[in-house]
């Protein structure tokens, strides 16, 4: 398992095949299904088609994706965060989901924090989207120093989301 980024509490590793019945549960939680979506992944072979055609593929093709989060401690499964390449935006957005467990324990802060700081110059700024309702990750993002800039759909048919960018940078709206 190759790990790119450490905290004092956290490894973000790439994600293996060996991941997909974690990936299962994670993507099953309610909070996964009411925020980000249903993914039908309901199989570990599903499970593993997901990480082959989602981070996997995006590290080849990239050199980035979502990345597994674990605490070093006792190397528990906690969630994933990472970046993500959307055809439907400009720039590269920051990306976490926990297992339900494991939130509220600033996990995503201090992964989505390393995130950001690992992120190359050259992918800057770094912009991030969220469901219209999803206070958590409304304030999670705020504290990361985003800001709300508008409304857009990232599909077609796909409900609008909130677009967040950097409050330094300078197309932000008031």
């Amino acid at each position: 398992m190759v790990c790119l980024i450490e905290t004092k509490r956290l490894q973000l590793c790439h994600f293996c095949l060996d991941d997909a019945p974690f990936v299962l549960k994670l993507v099953n939680e309610p909070g996964w299904i009411r925020f980000i979506g249903d993914r039908g992944i309901r199989t570990v072979a599903q499970a593993e088609a997901y990480l082959r055609d989602g981070p996997m593929a995006s590290y080849a093709a990239n050199g980035f994706g979502l990345y597994l989060v674990r605490r070093t401690a006792d190397n528990v499964r906690l969630g994933m965060c990472g970046l993500v390449k959307r055809p439907s935006l400009p720039n590269v957005d920051i990306g976490f989901a926990f297992l339900d467990q494991h939130t509220g324990q600033g996990y995503a802060l201090e992964a989505a924090m390393a995130v950001l700081n690992h992120a190359h110059t050259d992918l800057k700024p770094v912009v991030a989207i969220t469901a219209p309702d999803n206070v958590r990750s409304i304030k999670l993002l705020r504290k990361l120093g985003l800001q709300f800039k508008e409304f857009v759909s990232v599909g077609e048919g796909q409900p609008q989301v909130k677009l967040f960018y950097p409050t330094n940078h300078s197309e932000v709206a008031d």
